[in-house]
């Protein structure tokens, strides 16, 4: 049995399945090997238009399976922060695809779990959904870009909060603080519905937005001008905008 699945469809649209089940989805190195792979087949896939990430069972994802993805934790502080990186590299290309992503949570993600999701560009979750950045509540320090993601999406004062008091959020509050954009009843499908729309749009026009927003939430207004100039002077070309802009025309 697969550990991750990928579905493909006709639509465009990419499903990551996390499938261990049984463990709560808990992240060990065959499974997180097999996320990477999974990860680097959509990167490559002309065909790609959205990324859908979820976990089967009653998980989105639990964590780490901490023995195995850490091993030896006796070892040089320097031997293990490698070890933590591939670690991270592992589920953070998830962040890096130029397509648009999105995570449907229906139930927990916690500590390496949460980050997965984080590293996604919209969140849904269900009811019953809950985001635990539990750290420091295992004497661990965050990990896996936790810290950075977290900000981008609720603000120095927020992560801090959270990280600070290590327990979970469930989903009213993700809601409230924009940890999560939608809260439904059936998150898989909405995420479903939502992979389809952004799946339709014109695919270069998308990564460039993309890119733009990473831009915006991380430089300065000028900075973020000087790219979104470029990118929507480059849109007024395209076919989709002309056939609008025609309709203006023919009045």
């Amino acid at each position: 049995m697969a550990l991750v699945e990928l579905d493909k469809s006709d639509d465009g649209v990419r499903v990551v399945t996390l499938n261990a089940p049984d463990r709560l989805n808990a992240l060990d190195r065959p499974l997180l090997d097999e996320l990477r792979t999974s990860v680097a087949e959509v990167k490559a896939d002309p065909d790609a238009r959205a990324l859908l990430v979820t976990g089967a069972g009653r998980a989105f994802c639990s964590g780490a399976d901490l023995d195995s993805l850490f091993g030896d934790r006796t070892r040089p502080t320097g031997v293990l922060r490698q070890v933590l990186l591939d670690v991270y590299a592992s589920f953070l290309g998830i962040r890096d695809l130029t397509i648009p992503t999105i995570a449907a949570v229906h139930g927990p993600a916690v500590g390496a779990g949460l980050n997965i999701a984080l590293a996604c560009d919209v969140i849904v979750a269900g009811p019953k959904a809950s985001f635990g950045a539990t750290f420091t509540a295992i004497g661990l320090h965050p990990g896996g870009g936790c810290t950075h993601l977290l900000s981008q999406r609720i603000g120095a004062g927020n992560t801090a909060a959270a990280l600070y008091a290590g327990t979970p959020v469930d989903a009213a509050n993700a809601l409230r603080m924009g940890l999560a954009q939608e809260v439904v009843d059936d998150p898989q499908e909405r995420a479903r519905e939502l992979a389809a729309l952004y799946a339709s749009r014109n695919p270069a026009l998308m990564a460039d937005v993309k890119e733009t927003i990473r831009v915006a939430s991380t430089t300065d207004l000028a900075t973020t001008l000087d790219v979104e100039s470029w990118a929507q002077a480059s849109s007024l070309a395209s076919e989709e905008f002309s056939a609008f802009a025609a309709k203006f025309s023919r009045r």
